[in-house]
């Protein structure tokens, strides 16, 4: 009996590939998105094989295609559209529930993740905090198996650290920290610009100049409260175009400190960097013209005066007091041993 009910569930590359068909059709997974099995394999706590045989059905199926770059793109019924580079963990995509027990249960990350998330993210600009384990676990009534999920998913997001004494640490955020992610930024942002440019067709430099120039104009009609953060725009857009696939990586993984910068910074109250918007319409002008080597030039001013307001924006931080109620899994750790 027991056998026929286990040989009725889904296998999983079925449960993948339907997950994905639903997220595709309500839009979840937006036309041009790149589906890379690795990534995927993550979100699903899978091998790849069952993710890429699932991908391989939805090729057959005509929702996705191969194109030049590494992986699958998402299509529809129009013309091909242009890749585009998404974290996908960070999007909200419907994951399955109707899966095996132990499949079940890797998804249980999810009810807590946002919490945990936001918690961490509080107190990052005000010192160093231990994340308690036994604690974390106790306060949402879950495993440690998931919570061991959740941080270390945290840690892929470079949120979270391990400590010398294997301890989950988190912060802190200091205005040295923000002078390292930026220069690392004029590194290698303006190179990939470059290389970027070369790929990108004409219709998709235009459609991000109109986007920096509306958020131009929303800010200086004062509605910029509410809106999405632009401050690394560009480099979104175009910069992660670059062809070459390792300088991608780099410049992702910094990306993703320099934008959890930012969000601590608005969560604190402090408004977006408004100056950054004129600079990155600029660089895209230049692109739009031809001029590559003045656009990474005006990439590379702007991320130095980008990084002199961000600073600036620390040390008004400095004065605000460390915030209160903090979870009661989070510890304040002056040194590693703590």
């Amino acid at each position: 009996m027991q056998d026929r009910a286990l040989a009725a569930l889904p296998r999983r590359y079925e449960v993948v590939a339907e997950t994905l068909r639903r997220n595709i059709g309500a839009g979840r997974l937006p036309e041009g998105t790149v589906l890379l099995e690795g990534p995927l394999a993550q979100i699903f706590r899978l091998s790849r094989a069952p993710v890429q045989r699932a991908l391989q059905e939805l090729e057959g199926e005509g929702l996705v295609a191969r194109f030049e770059g590494r992986g699958y793109l998402v299509v529809g019924s129009g013309p091909a559209p242009q890749p585009r580079r998404l974290d996908l963990a960070g999007l909200d995509l419907d994951l399955p529930i109707e899966a095996d027990d132990g499949f079940r249960d890797r998804q249980t990350w999810r009810q807590i993740y946002e919490t945990v998330e936001a918690d961490i993210t509080r107190c990052l600009v005000f010192g160093r905090y231990r994340i308690i384990e036994t604690e974390l676990a106790e306060h949402f009534r879950v495993s440690r198996t998931i919570v061991r999920d959740v941080l270390g998913r945290l840690q892929d997001r470079r949120l979270v650290n391990k400590s010398a004494n294997s301890h989950w640490i988190a912060g802190p955020i200091t205005a040295r920290t923000i002078k390292e992610q930026f220069e690392i930024r004029r590194i290698l942002e303006p190179p990939a610009l470059i290389s970027a440019a070369a790929f990108l067709p004409a219709h998709r430099l235009e459609t991000v100049l109109d986007e920096l120039r509306s958020a131009e104009t929303r800010a200086a009609a004062r509605h910029s409260e509410g809106t999405a953060d632009l401050s690394t725009y560009v480099s979104r857009e175009i910069v992660l175009g670059t062809p070459n696939e390792a300088l991608r990586e780099l410049v992702s993984r910094n990306l993703r400190m320099v934008t959890l910068s930012q969000q601590v910074l608005r969560g604190l109250g402090l408004p977006q960097d408004l100056a950054a918007l004129a600079e990155q319409r600029m660089t895209v002008e230049l692109l739009v013209h031809g001029a590559h080597d003045a656009a990474a030039s005006m990439l590379s001013t702007h991320l130095d005066a980008a990084k002199h307001r961000t600073i600036a924006q620390m040390k008004i931080v400095a004065v605000i007091p460390p915030p209160t109620g903090l979870a009661s899994y989070l510890r304040r750790a002056e040194t590693d041993a703590d």
